[in-house]
């Protein structure tokens, strides 16, 4: 499939996951976006603690926490990556506090509509969810000083441009630090043609050395992939971190 084609099914996956939470919530009927092992909110400590809506965890679809790796800092601007339904945004926020800022990016109109309600029911207030591309980053240049990701970047079909985009918005010695699906083998170009797989974070996900020279090219230091958990044959989750 082309990348048109490809973004369009991630789109129209992730449109259709993020109704399914708007619907649930307007009959009472909680349950969650079904998710594979290793993926979802299982992988938060102490989310009950954050009193946070249930539909912002329900809308968890990542496969790691990148708030717990990020190293957040009073007063500090924050930029999420496909913020989805805000729950990254809305940890970001309380850690970086009144001072600091949160941006969250998303391509998807109906993710967008779900991350503002959200936002409302929490009374959170230094966020902002902008509508655009991880390719095409609506910010600029420098205006950020850590960018987070929740098992995202794996469904770009242009990485690299992910990244030099990444390196563009971040203050010189800002910090990348996302949670991503890593594969332990590079996969054929057939199973990258899954688009199932393709828009369940698995058939676009780089290798660990592919992320490192994904990262390097763009201009980016002090690269580490650290293992998290196993997600499924050949893929894993990965803590990502780098500094512009």
């Amino acid at each position: 499939m082309s990348d048109k084609a490809t973004k369009r099914a991630v789109r129209e996956r992730y449109a259709s996951a993020a109704l399914s939470i708007i619907d649930t919530d307007a009959t009472s009927c909680c349950g969650p976006v079904e998710t594979g092992p290793g993926f979802g909110t299982d992988v938060y400590d102490a989310l009950a603690d954050e009193k946070l809506p249930d539909t912002a965890t329900m809308a968890s679809l990542g496969c790691g926490n990148p708030t717990a790796v990020a190293r957040l800092r009073e007063g500090e601007t924050v930029l999420d990556l496909g913020s989805g339904g805000g729950l990254d945004v809305f940890l970001s926020a309380r850690r970086v506090g009144p001072a600091g800022k949160v941006y969250g990016i998303d391509m998807t109109d109906e993710m967008l509509e779900l991350a503002r309600r959200n936002q409302a029911k929490a009374g959170i207030e230094n966020v902002e969810f902008l509508k655009g591309d991880i390719e095409d980053i609506p910010l600029g240049d420098g205006e950020v000083d850590v960018i987070i990701s929740n098992c995202v970047i794996n469904l770009s079909t242009d990485k690299p441009r992910v990244f030099e985009e990444a390196h563009r918005v971040l203050r010189p010695g800002g910090r990348f630090a996302v949670t991503d699906v890593v594969t332990t083998r590079p996969f054929s170009e057939d199973e990258k043609a899954d688009m199932a797989s393709w828009t369940g974070c698995i058939a676009g996900a780089l290798t660990r050395d592919e992320y490192i020279d994904g990262l390097a090219t763009a201009g980016f230091g002090d690269l580490e992939v650290e293992v998290t958990h196993e997600l499924g044959p050949d893929v894993v989750s990965a803590i990502i971190r780098a500094t512009a």
